[in-house]
This record gives C-alpha cells, sequence and structure tokens, in this order.
C-alpha cells in the first residue's frame, strides 16, 4: 500500500475484536515510534505497548470516555515524553515530538491491518500511576490498538481550499 492509501484509508477503530496482536507487529509499531523524526534528534521518549490484563483494566480506569474501547482492545498504547528542552518556537518538545512519533504508529497500524484511535480523554497522573512510571514521564497519547470490529465510513473532510493556502 502506498503512503496516500494508508492516509486515505486510515479511520479512527472504537470496537475491536477479541484477537492478539501478533508479537512480530508489535516490534514493527515500535520500530515505526522509534525511527520517527524529533526535535534535534533529542529522542525524548518512550513507548509502552500493554497487553497484561490488569494494567489494561487500571489504565481503563484513567479515561473520562469510552473505556469500552480500551476494554476490547488486546493492547492499550502509551506514549510518554522524557525531560526535553521547549522548542523555540514555544511548542512543547513532548507534544510535537511524540505526535508525530503516534503518527507513524498509527499509519504502521493501518499497513499492518490494525485498528488504532488515538484518544485525548485521559488522566495523564492516574495513567503513570497505573504503569508506575516514574513522574518526569509526561503522559501524551494513549491508543488502544487491535484487530477492528468495524469499518467506519469515512468522514467529512474539509475541501483543500479552505485549509491549504498557496503563497
Amino acid at each position: 500500500m502506498d503512503f496516500m492509501d494508508l492516509v486515505h484509508n486510515r479511520r479512527s477503530i472504537r470496537r475491536y475484536l477479541p484477537r492478539e496482536v501478533e508479537d512480530w507487529k508489535l516490534k514493527a509499531l515500535g520500530e515505526a515510534f522509534r525511527l520517527a523524526p524529533s526535535a534535534r534528534n533529542g529522542q525524548h521518549w518512550k513507548l509502552y505497548l500493554v497487553r497484561n490484563p490488569e494494567l489494561r483494566a487500571k489504565l481503563r480506569q484513567a479515561t473520562t470516555s469510552q473505556p469500552d474501547m480500551l476494554a476490547q482492545a488486546p493492547v492499550i498504547v502509551v506514549a510518554a515524553g522524557l525531560p526535553a528542552p521547549e522548542m523555540a518556537c514555544g511548542q512543547s518538545t513532548n507534544t510535537v515530538d511524540l505526535a508525530i512519533a503516534c503518527s507513524f504508529v498509527m499509519l504502521e497500524a493501518e499497513e499492518l491491518g490494525l485498528g488504532f484511535c488515538w484518544m485525548g480523554s485521559f488522566y495523564a497522573e492516574e495513567v503513570r500511576q497505573a504503569l508506575n512510571l516514574p513522574p518526569e514521564q509526561r503522559i501524551v497519547a494513549i491508543a488502544p490498538l487491535g484487530y477492528a470490529a468495524e469499518q467506519p465510513e469515512p468522514r467529512s473532510r474539509l475541501a483543500a481550499e479552505d485549509v491549504v493556502t498557496y503563497l
């Protein structure tokens, strides 16, 4: 599949089959994360692929909506930033770098036939405690991952002329 096919086909998956994700696919996702670009090549990040049922149950308690998504998914992805300097532009290095790296993971998941749904509705401190992570790690993303039990229709997108300006 070429890149634009991945972009066009990707959907946020909210329902998952009760099927384990193969180790080699998890390793491929980890490699996509590892190879993503980061500010000044700092690589101030950690990726956690949580399969342990007890830890997944704790992570469900740390979400503010749609815990069923996490209950169904055989893997929960958690991305955390390590201490990093703020970018000169004023943006958080962790937020930008992890958004890029998680996008790589999301697109690799699509390539591998897996579903993924980036969630913003979680309590970072509860996630940190559930996984017993050190306080200096900043939880930036959490996402269920697994084989899709649904095939959502494409959602509407703004027209290119509404979002792209050529100067």
